[in-house]
């Protein structure tokens, strides 16, 4: 079925890719030009903003006008876009920001007037200018690193706005305090560190775990805040458009979102599985922050072919064709990855520094971008033994990252990947395999392409309706699995859920939920049950808007609740994003259910399962550890306030630590393994374990035991279902 969309839309995506708007935070616009303080929008951006303002207007889900209390919002929720703690900007600030803009800020935005978001950034940047200010002139001075009895709010999300300078600066100060009391603490533990791999240097495992340049913590805060007021100087025009519109976009829901071109970039390749660039992946080097390094390059990809990239290149310089070479030295990995994504056909420049080499030894090397594939980030497919009585037990897994559909390659009549196609070949081959049920994980799985969820739920069930769509207006349309009852596996299922299971993987968990078709296992999903068209037609960026909202073939929304599994395993999340904790999210309700026929008997099971389940979670190591860590990362997160005592800080600390330690060390006595003398041997040893998985590609990458656990488990479950003598109805 296809669902009729706005004029400029090119796909219905389920919008989980896009859920946190994520995107936004970690790529940087792609313009080149280093900008002075004042920022003017483009036309193009002008255009953008009348665009996207008239439809949020008139075509969003909620059919909210963009009148004065609308455009209260908007700025209220652009304020603390760029001020989420309420430091930076003063009560007085505010308070002439709404008089000035409040009732007129949606008004202006449809009438392609930026005037009053560009002024608000003008002087949000003047005034952060004078905290970087404030805090390099504070690291002169002596501060004292022992007050037992001054403590700082860190909660300050709905905390009132300074009302003068007084006020703000006593906070700043108290705030460098805390810093470097953290960081005079870091630098103890990282000399303890260094010490054991010194004494001991089998735990570096062969990998190198040099020590982070030897700053003390005031010259690290200042080399810190130097760059931070560099960055500001470096503000483009496209920085105020993203917190502008996202800011208007928040007001409706949190997953209707703009993307600036880069950032656009990112949502094509979350959605296609393909991005366009040189092919590498970068990240900063280890033991120095100034530096950032190739870790990986894509074979047979644009830097790959040059022949001259190697990995462990720094990458010190960056030029677009006939452009001056920009320095990059400091820059964060993500900055220098938006200067070097481009369109397909287009020549950047690196400068690269190979590991050792000195200054003068550095080469530019030419790239053409081209259309990278993601080979690594599709459906993966594998067995997994299960011991049971003296038998070995064989169930498939099916990995499933996103449900991805590269629909610019179908419109254009090309070949093209899509996860549907990719998922059916895995239930092909795993029953060659002889498999004894199938498990679909869909752990961290955002969500994606809302025709390829029917696609899949139509190879696991007979037929009938698999999720209902309500638009703005009331009307209800309904996905059906019209193959004519083709079916491409008919056995045991199980799905896999957590926390970070979005969107589209909440449709297929509650489907196959629904029609008792398999059993769901994991923790309660995010609860985004919307929908997004993608609009990829806009006169600058990309954005999507969210037209309608998901209902189960029951008639309970998706959005808010989420799924919540037959069988319960540990939430390691624990609940710390998603829906519920969202923003503005829509509310859940129901609407009446859509005839279909169950295709199985899991409901009187459930209780069974779930307490064959529970006997053995209780004593598997891996399970009882990820409580125990649940429980110490609670205990920490409801810290509202800290005290400004390096003592009791590291007292505080070094509890938590040792906590952390023996959860550690009790997981490894109960696994056969030697339990570690020390944190600092215990933290050599992660940063060992993440130096050599980061140089692994995803595919060689094997799982760790505490995520392995989920699966093992997930097999014994529904191992368990299919001994259960079942009652026919």
């Amino acid at each position: 079925m296809k669902l009729q969309t706005i004029a400029c839309a090119v796909a219905i995506a389920t919008g989980g890719l896009f859920f946190t708007h994520a995107i936004n935070q970690a790529i940087a616009a792609n313009d080149t030009a280093v900008v002075s303080k004042s920022v003017v929008p483009t036309k193009e951006q002008a255009l953008v903003s009348r665009q996207l303002a008239t439809l949020v207007d008139r075509q969003h889900y909620l059919n909210m006008r963009l009148d004065a209390d609308t455009s209260n919002r908007i700025l209220d929720f652009y304020l603390d876009s760029l001020d989420p703690d309420h430091t930076i900007f003063l009560n007085s600030e505010v308070e002439q920001y709404k008089k000035q803009y409040g009732a007129t800020f949606g008004a202006a935005l449809k009438a392609g007037d930026l005037t009053g978001p560009y002024a608000i950034h003008a002087q949000y940047r003047e005034r952060l200018t004078q905290f970087y200010a404030f805090m390099l002139a504070e690291l002169k001075k002596t501060q004292n690193l022992n007050q037992p009895n001054v403590y700082i709010d860190v909660d300050r999300e709905k905390a009132a706005y300074f009302k003068n300078t007084q006020e703000q600066r006593a906070y700043w100060q108290k705030m460098l305090v805390s810093q470097l009391i953290n960081l005079n603490i870091s630098k103890q533990e990282e000399q303890a560190k260094q010490k054991v791999l010194k004494d001991n240097p089998e735990l570096a495992n062969g990998q190198d775990l040099t020590s982070p340049e030897d700053l003390t913590p005031v010259q690290t805060l200042t080399k810190r805040y130097t760059r931070q007021l560099e960055r500001i100087s470096r503000t483009k025009s496209d920085d105020v458009l993203d917190k502008t519109l996202n800011a208007m976009m928040l007001t409706y829901d949190p997953h209707s979102n703009y993307f600036p071109p880069v950032d656009a970039m990112e949502l094509n390749r979350q959605t296609t599985l393909q991005l366009e660039g040189i092919g590498v992946s970068i990240r900063p080097e280890r033991g120095n922050e100034d530096y950032t390094k190739i870790e990986t390059i894509v074979d047979g990809g644009p830097a790959s072919k040059t022949g001259q990239v190697k990995s462990g290149d720094r990458i010190i310089g960056v030029a677009q064709d006939g452009e001056k070479m920009i320095d990059v030295v400091g820059w964060p990995s993500n900055e220098i990855v938006g200067l070097i994504r481009g369109k397909r056909g287009t020549k950047v420049t690196v400068r690269l520094l190979a590991a050792g080499a000195s200054m003068n030894q550095a080469r530019n090397v030419i790239i053409v971008r081209d259309v990278i594939q993601e080979e690594d980030a599709g459906v993966r497919s594998r067995v997994v033994e299960v011991k049971r009585d003296g038998k070995v037990h064989r169930m498939g897994v099916i990995e499933i990252p996103s449900f991805y559909l590269n629909y610019r390659a179908r419109r254009a009549g090309n070949e093209y990947r899509s996860v549907s196609e990719d998922t059916n070949n895995a239930l092909k081959d795993l029953q060659t395999k002889n498999v004894e049920g199938i498990i679909i994980d869909l752990r961290n799985n955002p969500g994606g392409s809302l025709e390829e969820v029917a696609r899949m739920l139509g190879q696991v069930i007979k037929s009938g309706p698999v999720v209902q769509i309500r638009d703005g207006n009331g009307n209800v349309s309904v996905f059906e699995d019209d193959d004519g009852g083709a079916q491409t596996y008919a056995g045991p299922l199980a799905i896999l859920i957590n926390l970070a299971s979005a969107s589209a993987s909440e449709i297929y968990s509650a489907a196959i939920q629904d029609y008792e078709r398999g059993i769901v296992i994991g923790s309660t999903t995010t609860g985004k049950g919307t929908a997004q068209v993608q609009l990829d037609s806009l006169a600058y960026g990309q954005a999507t808007l969210t037209q309608r909202k998901f209902y189960r073939i029951t008639g309970g929304s998706t959005q808010n609740k989420g799924v919540i599994p037959d069988v319960t395993l540990v939430d390691i999340y624990n609940e710390e994003f998603g829906e519920r904790k969202a923003k503005n999210a829509l509310k859940w309700d129901t609407i009446p259910t859509a005839p279909f026929k169950r295709e199985g008997s899991v409901k009187p099971y459930v209780q069974q399962l779930d307490q064959a389940s529970e006997q053995r979670v209780s004593v598997e190591p891996q399970f009882k550890y990820l409580e125990q860590r649940k429980a110490i990362a609670k205990k920490s997160d409801e810290q509202k306030r800290i005290v400004l005592d390096m003592d009791q800080r590291k007292a505080e600390l070094t509890a938590l630590e040792q906590e952390t330690l023996q959860a550690e060390n009790q997981r490894r006595q109960a696994t056969g393994q030697k339990p570690y003398a020390n944190w600092e041997s215990y933290q050599a040893s992660l940063d060992a374990l993440a130096e050599s998985r980061a140089k692994m590609k995803a595919t060689q990458r094997p799982a760790l035991p505490e995520e392995e656990a989920f699966v093992t488990e997930a097999a014994n479950v529904l191992l368990d279902y299919a001994k259960i003598p079942k009652v026919k109805s």
